[in-house]
């Protein structure tokens, strides 16, 4: 009973490592016949595990989808990978992971050896996680992101209530293509039929309103790289003010600084880089380039050149206003 079991285990392994598997292969994988093979199959499949088999001389056996998730075998490194994974889940900011993790985590930690568990606490006692600062984000719902998952891969028409920044909402009709998660927020990238142009939506500002459909032809998207289309279009195209300026630091150092809803980046020789970005108005532009610490050259647009000297002249003033600072005493410091 136990060498049967522990055939039962070998065989669910090789079944899960790989797409498709011959009965000959696995009969000679688990050093048994292609009669006992059969047989330890039907027994899986009476667990539970649906395993699917194409007859013939090119067919094989292969492990389906079922409508119940079985239990799982994963290798050392896979386990070590999950336990990780779900750790840091909780900052990922989707509603209700947190907590689901932490769940999925304890029925995973109760079941590991020794040696992996080790392995997970020391990854954990010595890693610390950094996150940039900013607004607080508002968590999305998983089935949200689920649901336009799927009319993205079906390509179904959307139909939703969206808000906008300031507040106000519209109705929108869209063909979804891509869900781009960004450090700290989530968006869906579509084709709005009504505006008839490509538009980037944040998903925690979506409700949806079905029935959905019908189905569309997908279009070609909009840039080859979403990840970068949406990040220009949250940090620039989304504000009234845009401007290139360039740090004169090289680009690994100023991308360790700003994230990717603040600005796009790109090399400009070895020691600098062009930050494009966009602001409210000149004076915030002025205050976030400022603010970086990062020595700087303005590209565009000249009026982002006047508006510093004008700050330049401000701060001038406030400082010829100030008093002077106390003057420094000499003397002795006694270390009694």
């Amino acid at each position: 009973m136990l060498e049967t079991s522990a055939r039962l285990l070998r065989l669910l392994s090789l079944l899960q490592a790989h797409r498709e598997w011959s009965g000959a292969e696995l009969a000679d994988r688990l050093g048994v016949t292609a009669r006992t093979v059969r047989r330890d199959v039907d027994r899986l499949r009476e667990l539970g595990y649906p395993v699917n088999a194409s007859p013939g001389t090119g067919g094989g056996y292969q492990l389906g989808a079922g409508a119940e998730l079985p239990p799982l075998l994963l290798d050392d490194d896979e386990a070590v990978a999950v336990a990780v994974g779900l750790r840091t889940a909780a900052g990922q900011g989707i509603e209700g992971i947190g907590e689901t993790s932490v769940r999925a985590l304890a029925k995973l930690e109760q079941v590991l050896p020794n040696r992996l568990r080790r392995r997970v606490s020391a990854l954990n006692a010595f890693t610390v996680p950094m996150t940039r600062s900013g607004p607080p984000v508002s968590p999305v719902d998983p089935a949200l992101l689920t649901e336009l998952a799927h009319l993205c891969r079906d390509a179904e028409l959307l139909r939703f209530a969206y808000r906008s920044h300031d507040g106000t909402t519209s109705r929108r009709t869209v063909e979804p293509h891509r869900l781009v998660c960004s450090e700290r927020r989530w968006y869906l990238v579509a084709w709005d039929v009504d505006r008839a142009d490509w538009r980037t939506f944040r998903v925690d500002r979506i409700t949806p309103r079905p029935p959905h459909g019908p189905r569309f032809v997908p279009r070609e998207p909009p840039a080859e790289d979403l990840a970068a289309y949406v990040s220009k279009g949250v940090s620039t195209r989304a504000y009234a003010t845009h401007s290139a300026v360039r740090l004169l630091v090289p680009l690994h150092e100023a991308a360790e600084r700003i994230s990717p809803s603040a600005g796009t980046l790109e090399a400009d020789g070895a020691d600098a880089c062009v930050l494009r970005s966009g602001a409210a108005n000149l004076d915030v532009m002025v205050v976030h380039v400022m603010m970086l610490g990062f020595p700087f050259e303005v590209i565009e647009p000249a009026e982002l050149t006047e508006a510093i000297r004008s700050v330049r002249d401000r701060l001038d003033a406030a400082l010829a206003a100030a008093p002077a600072p106390p003057a420094a005493h000499g003397g002795h410091v006694s270390n009694r």
